[in-house]
């Protein structure tokens, strides 16, 4: 493996980009943070687009490898530097089960929660949807959340917890409350007990009315 510095271009307020850094702490990895200013554009000038042609943060350089899409990068770190293949499981029924979550952070959990947090926080149009489908996501979260400590495995947490946390954690910034939900609040509770947890920065402006997400 390199000795090089670990690189992340990223971006603060990104959930995004707080579960890259967050998978890095928890494998209590050395990385050098790289800020990209989204409001100038610099995620689409020609330098960025070379690191990742969608013009998206994160993205991850580590000695001759360059990997975007954070939950990609999430792959990569736990298949790269966790031997014990704790936090992404080596058995087909294991990664199965991994990919269903992560197939959920790129979908209802980008287009729900995600979605209502980045309308609030950056002043975009929020697409009525994003409550339905946010609705649609805790409950089936709360329902494995009942019966298990995580949402992938059971006796640890995997990646996809990772990959879940920072939308989940941050939804009230969206206006949508977790208290009808207590089995997600019992877990994001969890990942915030794990040694090594990082938190993302609140965002400067108050929580959004809460909405309702039942």
């Amino acid at each position: 493996m390199t000795t090089d510095p670990i690189r992340l271009h990223d971006f603060a307020l990104s959930g995004h980009a707080h579960r890259v850094r967050l998978m890095l702490s928890l494998l209590g990895l050395s990385w050098t943070s790289v800020p990209v200013n989204l409001a100038a554009g610099e995620h689409k000038s020609p330098a960025f687009l070379a690191l990742n042609p969608f013009g998206q943060v994160p993205v991850l350089q580590d000695g001759e490898h360059t990997v975007s899409d954070s939950n990609a990068i999430l792959v990569f770190l736990a298949r790269r530097y966790d031997p014990s293949d704790r936090w992404l499981p080596n058995t087909p029924a294991g990664l199965a089960q991994v990919q269903v979550w992560l197939s959920a952070a790129a979908g209802p959990l980008a287009f729900g929660p995600a979605h209502a947090r980045s309308g609030h926080v950056f002043k975009r149009p929020i697409e009525p949807r994003a409550y339905s489908l946010t609705a649609q996501l805790l409950g089936v979260m709360s329902q494995r959340l009942a019966q298990h400590r995580w949402l992938a495995t059971t006796a640890h947490p995997s990646v996809a917890d990772v990959a879940l946390y920072s939308y989940i954690a941050h939804a009230p910034e969206g206006g949508i409350s977790l208290a009808a939900h207590p089995a997600v609040q019992a877990w994001v509770q969890r990942i915030e007990a794990l040694p090594g947890f990082v938190a993302m920065p609140a965002s400067p402006w108050p929580e959004a009315t809460p909405v309702s997400a039942t």
